[in-house]
């Protein structure tokens, strides 16, 4: 494989795979909060925060690691402000403790707060403006969850960096990115390179499957599956997946290793193929490589549609699933293309109204998409080009979801905002 192409998918599993304790959304607002108190250098009195629909949407429903179950933006921010601990970034609210869940309470309480919602064009956008006494800060966030864009202090910059809604956000390209290299890739990857990568992904994100199987959190959608239909491998990497969400939306304080930015992402990404692993007795090599195929082949289907959108991202991951499962049972680039696009063809279209326990059950579905995408693959059966939005080739299908997602469901986004503010003011 060509050297440059190598070191550039190493690099987007650098990039992407990231810990992250709680939902991303409101973990990043309480992010771009806790640099804006450090940039302040005081305990702000006033905090005005400006924010995407997409990530009001986001912040909306979900519950906030360590704050005895609230929600929302100024919930998300107030923890920053309060306990945050900047230099964490996706992991800045983690070392929260009961004592500091009382000051941010008291918090809540003394210091105004305002939202606001940004109509720049930016659909990932937080800003977050703090105020004490005659000083003042700004942090903004932009295009990603950790790419801070502006830190100002007292009408200063001390960073200002050009940021275009329109350009990538991240290094490295995601345009190398097509199924027959990452297929390529994964079986050529030298496992030193992603084995620690990887590895954290495996031990993290089953960690949160098992609690979220061990207890209640939200609808419980994991434990419902098992229970209704049984222990076989197909339904328990539903399970697992499903599971991880239940407790991940639901305020559980363990971490996740994300994918696309979305820790469901990146639990749909790895516990279907983890729960085939052991069911298949394989070694943990091919369970790296395969872990690998299912992580980019997510990042691929996401890269046409954004980081965030109406297009249900469990849907791009649990292609990725079904993706990496089939080559675990030796598929290759047209076991995997035809598993692919037998999974779009099935799923997508499922609309993200926000982070929330229902996401668990979305993720069900992406994986049982997925699952069935390469089964149907493995018995000679599948939907052809020509079939609504499919395409012969699988890239051309991969950019026509791609488009649907981005261009096509941009007003039903706009719409299902609409309907999420309008609620939340009832």
């Amino acid at each position: 494989m060509d050297k440059c192409l190598y070191e550039g998918y190493v690099q987007i599993l650098n990039e992407e795979l990231l810990p992250a304790m709680g939902c991303t959304e409101p973990i990043s607002v309480a992010y771009a909060a806790a640099l804006s108190r450090d940039t302040l250098g005081a305990m702000p009195e006033k905090v005005i925060i400006s924010v995407s629909g997409n990530i009001l949407k986001n912040v909306k429903s979900v519950v906030v690691p360590n704050t005895g179950g609230m929600k929302g933006v100024i919930c998300a921010a107030a923890t920053g402000i309060v306990a945050g601990e900047a230099d964490k970034k996706l992991e800045v609210i983690s070392n929260v403790t009961p004592n500091d869940q009382e000051r941010i309470n008291s918090y809540l309480k003394s210091a105004k707060f305002s939202v606001e919602q940004s109509h720049n064009g930016c659909i990932f956008d937080i800003s977050v403006k703090v105020f004490n006494g005659n000083d003042s800060a700004v942090v903004r966030i932009a295009g990603h969850h950790t790419n801070v864009v502006l830190i100002e202090k007292n009408g200063k910059d001390v960073v200002n960096l050009h940021y275009d809604k329109d350009e990538p956000a991240c290094c490295a390209d995601r345009k190398l990115l097509s199924v027959d290299k990452i297929i390529n890739f994964a079986n050529e990857v030298k496992i030193a390179d992603v084995e620690a990568l990887i590895t954290r992904q495996i031990n993290y994100n089953s960690a949160i499957a098992e609690e979220g199987l061990k207890n209640d959190y939200g609808a419980r959608v994991g434990k419902v599956l098992l229970k209704s239909f049984g222990d076989g491998v197909h339904n328990r990497a539903k399970a697992t997946a499903s599971a991880g969400s239940d407790a991940r939306m639901n305020g559980c304080s363990l971490p996740v290793v994300i994918v696309s930015g979305s820790g469901n992402q990146g639990m749909t990404a790895s516990l279907p193929v983890i729960v085939y692993a052991k069911h298949l007795g394989v070694s943990r090599e091919a369970l790296i490589r395969a872990l690998v195929v299912s992580d980019l082949i997510t990042i691929h289907l996401k890269t046409g549609i954004g980081r965030l959108s109406a297009y249900c991202g469990a849907v791009s991951a649990g292609c990725g699933a079904g993706a990496g499962v089939c080559y675990l049972h030796g598929g290759g680039i047209e076991e995997v293309s035809k598993t692919i696009v037998n999974a779009l063809a099935i799923n997508s279209g499922v609309i993200c109204d926000g982070a929330k326990s229902s996401c668990a059950g979305k993720i069900a579905s992406a994986v049982e998409a997925g699952l069935l995408g390469f089964e149907m693959c493995r018995n000679g059966s599948g939907f052809c080009g020509g079939d609504g939005i499919l395409e012969d080739c699988v890239e051309s299908t991969i950019d026509n979801v791609g488009d649907i997602a981005r261009i096509g469901m941009r007003e039903t986004d706009e719409e299902i905002i609409r309907l999420m503010i309008k609620n939340a003011s009832k």
